[in-house]
């Protein structure tokens, strides 16, 4: 599907696949963070958002 997607719109997803990775970087080195908030404020600032 993703193949015949790029040829009809000439776009791939891989940003998102970028964000998606990085995501599950920050969750394998967050394994030691108390609680969701602290891992939730570590992405935003991976991509410079304010909180």
């Amino acid at each position: 599907d993703e193949i015949i997607a790029y040829f009809d719109n000439r776009t791939t997803s891989g940003v998102v696949e970028g964000i998606n990775n990085k995501l599950k970087l920050i969750k394998r080195s967050a394994y030691g963070f108390r609680n969701f908030e602290n891992y939730r404020i570590r992405c935003l600032l991976t991509w410079h958002f304010n909180y």
